[in-house]
């Protein structure tokens, strides 16, 4: 097998993704313009936004180990509000742009990328069409982040059609945590609505970078999108509960687990074989090894 790149390998996800690709046998190079905070694997400093630097550092480096064989692409301004919106969209649309064009460039055939919960609609201040929402309906975004998002999404399936051998895969995570993060869960209880903007989701870091390597090992072409949570939610409350309470007028299409994710991950099981390991509830007091649905 060939080098696989994780651009964004510094961050929150990232770090997951290179610790479970370098765990599953694969040589990682990390692309970032931010050092990482543990020393994993060979690290690039690479501007993005600069195509040339980004050719450069798809098409070879001296002393890299092996061809390139796939590419994981998490760099972004991970969210709306940290910079002007001019700046996020720019930098996240110019990044994807370099990042997907550049590998075709250096023959680079397969794709994983981090698309976003937020093309579902969210915040979700005009309630989502039905829940569990899932890819079936069109983008809805609603901020400068998620248009960039959704273009990178409208992008691959183009540059997909141009070349039917290219593969890139969307996943669309939710707001991703550590196992240091579950701490605040608990009192996320005392106000329902205070997550409710992302229909109480979140996604593990290890499972979002077990969501990646199924992703970059899944035998397909094209374009796709996946949303990518955990099983269950944030909340003690169970979700019909939640959907009763904040979103009264929402049709629930299906009978509703405990604490089932309203972020539907059917697909990312069903074609990728994706299966979340990991539940905040295993860090509460008494909590099992069992993710929670």
């Amino acid at each position: 097998m060939g080098t696989v790149v994780v651009t964004g390998g510094s961050g929150k996800l990232g770090d997951a993704v290179v610790a479970d690709l370098l765990a599953h046998g694969r040589e990682v190079v990390n692309v970032d313009l931010v050092p990482p905070k543990v020393d994993r694997c060979r690290h690039l400093r690479v501007d993005l936004t600069d195509f040339g630097q980004t050719v450069g550092a798809l098409s070879g480096v001296d002393d890299l180990p092996g061809p390139v064989e796939a590419v994981v692409h998490l760099a972004a301004i991970p969210a709306p509000g940290l910079v002007p919106d001019s700046v996020v969209f720019t930098a996240n649309m110019v990044s994807t742009y370099n990042v997907f064009t550049a590998a075709r460039v250096a023959g680079v055939r397969n794709i994983v990328w981090a698309s976003s919960e937020t093309v579902l609609g969210l915040p979700f201040t005009t309630p989502p069409p039905y829940a569990p929402v899932d890819e079936k309906y069109p983008g809805r975004p609603e901020s400068a982040y998620s248009m960039s998002k959704f273009l990178g999404e409208q992008l691959a399936v183009q540059l997909c059609r141009q070349d039917p051998g290219l593969k890139i895969y969307g996943l669309r995570f939710s707001n991703v945590m550590r196992p240091e993060d579950y701490a605040a869960f608990p009192s996320f209880e005392a106000n329902h609505r205070g997550r409710a903007w992302n229909l109480w989701g979140y996604i593990d870091a290890r499972d979002g970078a077990q969501a990646v390597r199924l992703a970059l090992n899944h035998d397909g072409m094209g374009a796709e999108v996946f949303v990518v949570a955990n099983a269950d939610t944030v909340m003690s409350s169970r979700s019909a509960d939640l959907m009763a309470e904040v979103y009264p007028g929402v049709e629930v299409r299906h009978e509703l687990g405990e604490h089932e994710t309203l972020l539907s991950i059917e697909k990312a099981c069903r074609v990728l074989g994706y299966k979340p390991a990991h539940s905040w509830r295993q860090a509460a007091p008494g909590g099992d090894e069992q993710t929670a649905v």
